[in-house]
């Protein structure tokens, strides 16, 4: 039995998830959490298999569960699932630990597969995914600049390269307006920016954004 903690602070996603898990036989939910604090707790306090992990979550959103998680069971298997396109964050959240990525659109086979995959220790991104990682392999390392910047300051920057207000990126992240702030003089000064429409191009040329 591969049982599952979904973190997402969606009520009717996480029932719709439950629901359709549910139905392979192999497969058992055995919590649910509303925030990335709760899920890091759940991860503290059952035992689980895979981890069902939303980008977007208050209180301690996917990104900073992940790592948190992955401190306290390394070996623990976390599925990030995001509405997010997956060139913007897969590859960055493989890197930082995730065993695969999957966006809220696939089909419903994607999501079985992948849950299985993470419970027998492979990993699993789409077919896009896993042609940037091949292509990646061999090829020798130039580091682009934004490979300097931390994760949230990379969620950031793709966030105001769509055209996202810093009030409205405060609030998918559940920080504050002037938390956000701080975060997008920081990446402006490594970037070497000077307005959200320099973030834009770049994010256009490097192909972080479609």
């Amino acid at each position: 039995m591969i049982r599952i903690l979904i973190a997402d602070d969606h009520a009717v996603v996480c029932a719709g998830l439950k629901l359709f898990l549910a139905e392979d036989p192999e497969m058992q939910v055995v919590s649910i959490a509303t925030t990335g604090a709760d899920a890091v707790q759940c991860v503290r306090d059952q035992e689980i298999d895979v981890v069902l992990l939303d980008i977007a979550m208050p209180e301690k959103n996917g990104v900073d569960a992940l790592r948190q998680i992955k401190a306290l069971r390394p070996e623990l298997p976390v599925l990030m699932l995001s509405g997010y396109p997956e060139t913007q964050y897969a590859i960055n959240l493989i890197k930082a630990g995730a065993s695969g990525y999957l966006n809220k659109e696939c089909i419903p086979e994607q999501l079985l597969n992948a849950v299985r995959a993470l419970a027998a220790g492979k990993r699993y991104v789409s077919e896009t995914i896993a042609q940037k990682l091949i292509e990646q392999i061999g090829t020798p390392v130039v580091e682009t600049p934004h490979e300097i910047l931390s994760q949230r300051e990379f969620q950031i920057l793709c966030q105001l390269a769509i055209g996202e207000s810093i009030s409205a990126i405060a609030n998918s992240l559940c920080l504050s307006v002037k938390t956000v702030s701080t975060y997008r003089s920081r990446l402006f000064e490594k970037m070497n920016f000077a307005s959200n429409a320099d973030a834009t191009a770049y994010a256009l040329k490097n192909k972080l954004i479609d």
